[in-house]
């Protein structure tokens, strides 16, 4: 299921630039616990079923361990667990979301732990508004801004600071032969 959306928001992504879309950007949206939270698409590489990451000795609570994703170790991140909340418990939508973000110059990749993914969306800039500087159970400084989609709130993260690279150089684990 899960390659079928992703793939499927690649052919919608192509068209995104094109002049009759508009000023709109395409979100993974997906659920820790009872919220809902957005990245945008081009930072996303793709989903994968749940697999129990391998643990790493001395790494922080939110660094669950890492995966080796055909052939690459990729350290996987218990977004829960870094937004300050319980560790995210595994159930049957439960998946590994693997992002890349850059940092001087150089692109990591990373899993996140995540409930479920819901869709992939279409939100247009001009629906976007900034975050609140209270009342959201995330650092304000995580997210890059708030969107009202069915009638809900999507919280839209700016993953660069959600996975704060400076932080994740220091516990990105050494390569290991496969």
């Amino acid at each position: 299921m899960s390659t079928e959306l992703l793939a499927a928001s690649r052919h919608v992504a192509g068209r995104a630039a094109g002049p009759d879309v508009g000023d709109t950007s395409l979100y993974l949206a997906f659920r820790l616990a009872d919220d809902v939270y957005a990245i945008d698409i081009l930072r996303i590489r793709e989903i994968i079923e749940y697999s129990v990451p391998t643990g790493v000795p001395m790494m922080p609570r939110s660094v669950r361990g890492v995966i080796n994703l055909r052939g690459a170790v990729v350290p996987v991140i218990d977004l829960a667990v870094r937004f300050g909340r319980t560790a995210t418990g595994v159930g049957k939508r439960t998946c590994i979301v693997i992002v890349e973000t850059e940092h001087a110059g150089a692109l990591y990749t990373l899993g996140l732990i995540v409930d479920g993914v819901n869709a992939v969306m279409e939100i247009a800039a001009g629906s976007i508004e900034p975050a609140p500087a209270f009342g959201t159970r995330v650092n304000a400084d995580f997210i890059a801004g708030m969107a009202r989609v069915n009638g809900r709130f999507v919280i839209i993260l700016d993953i660069a600071r959600v996975l704060s690279i400076d932080e994740m150089v220091s516990i990105t684990p050494p390569m290991i032969e496969t």
